[in-house]
């Protein structure tokens, strides 16, 4: 298995419109996360401190389920490498860069790797079909947090032109600490356009065949809910575990390289910064 296809397994929460919790980088969400659960056991006036900053690394383990036929999910574990600074942001190939910190409202330019690309040789269902790349979507992010409540609005596009797509997407949650642990659950609405839907799952007149009719995709909207659980007392770091489920609109649904309505996916990462 090609590395491509292996980061496109582990990171295959973007295959159907990831919300914001997942667009930004895993890495501000568990430095995030990890800082409030350090800070919720401080006196107030300590709450304000600066999140560390500095190069880091880690791991991620993938498990998760693909809506596509005849496509088998293998567990997944990658090292990663990372950077946070005052406004960059990087964790493997998602990167974060701050453009606005006003109060509770911040704005960040965003560029998120989309791993649906596939091959005739990834699956049966794929025979004798042209290939659909892998594509860079950049973008914008706002997040506007007040009282341990986060909402996120993000809105990314196809910067390589695969798909000349884009995609919608909202989030809101909220965290609850205890100690060095965190628990964060959110829910979250996705919407894709007709031209990113139907280069991912439609079927040309040309690529039909009597196992799989034309099919043209339609703009799409997902739900999600998730999970994430947070601590800093493992190995000097900070681990995160995140499991989400998201349900697939019809326009999804109905394409006949689809075999199900809904993927659950779980995610555990562990990162901490060198020299700690």
């Amino acid at each position: 298995m090609s590395p491509a296809n292996l980061i496109h397994r582990l990171f295959a929460v973007t295959r159907a419109g990831a919300i914001a919790l997942l667009l930004v980088p895993v890495l501000s969400v568990t430095m995030q996360s990890a800082n409030g659960v350090e800070a919720s056991a401080e006196p107030d006036g300590d709450r304000a401190r600066p999140t560390p900053t500095g190069f880091i690394y880690g791991g991620v383990l993938g498990l998760g389920e693909t809506i596509y036929r005849d496509y088998d999910e293998d567990p997944v574990l990658l090292p990663i490498i990372g950077y946070r600074g005052e406004k960059l942001q990087v964790f493997g190939p998602f990167v974060n860069y701050s453009l606005v910190r006003h109060g509770a409202l911040s704005l960040d330019a965003r560029l998120s790797p989309r791993f649906d690309g596939y091959d005739d040789s990834d699956g049966d269902i794929f025979r004798g079909m042209d290939e659909r790349e892998n594509t860079i979507d950049i973008g914008l992010g706002m997040a506007l947090e007040n009282n341990r409540w986060k909402f996120e609005l993000a809105g990314l596009y196809d910067a390589l032109d695969r798909s000349n797509g884009y995609e919608w997407s909202a989030s809101l949650g909220k965290s609850f600490s205890a100690g060095r642990f965190s628990v964060e659950p959110a829910i979250g609405l996705a919407w894709q356009d007709r031209r990113l839907v139907d280069y991912y799952y439609g079927v040309t007149s040309d690529e039909a065949a009597s196992f799989r009719p034309a099919y043209r995709g339609d703009s799409a909207l997902n739900p999600k809910l998730g999970i994430n659980f947070v601590t800093t007392a493992f190995f000097g770091g900070f681990t995160r575990l995140g499991i989400e489920n998201t349900w697939y609109d019809s326009a999804i649904a109905d394409s006949p390289l689809t075999d199900d309505d809904s993927s659950l996916e779980l995610m555990l990462t562990f990162s901490r910064f060198f020299g700690s």
